[in-house]
């Protein structure tokens, strides 16, 4: 048996519903990163609700494991790119930064 395969008694809806209070999370962090001006968090943000709902698209049928996952993995590593980015950008003083903050 491989690990994990206890993962397959747990019903399908709970997994639609980890990724979508997942997306939900993101889209405030998004809205909130906007709002103070951190663009590249923001961006982020967006990228990663991307993510959760390519994930959800799995669980409703609609793409195979695979491909959601892929698409995922991709929507993240962008949001980690523009995580690094708003942090460097923080971190030297330069544009990207919320006015008044560090």
């Amino acid at each position: 048996m491989p690990i994990g395969a206890f993962i397959n008694v747990i019903p399908g809806p709970v997994f639609i519903l980890v990724h979508a209070v997942a997306l939900v999370i993101g889209v405030y962090f998004a809205r909130r990163s906007f709002a103070m001006g951190s663009t590249d968090f923001g961006r982020a943000f967006v990228l990663f609700a991307l993510a959760e709902l390519s994930y959800i698209t799995y669980h409703l049928d609609w793409t195979t494991f695979l491909f959601a996952h892929l698409i995922s993995e991709v929507l993240d590593l962008l949001a980690f790119i523009f995580v690094f980015m708003g942090l460097t950008k923080r971190m030297m003083g330069g544009a990207g930064a919320p006015a008044g903050g560090r």
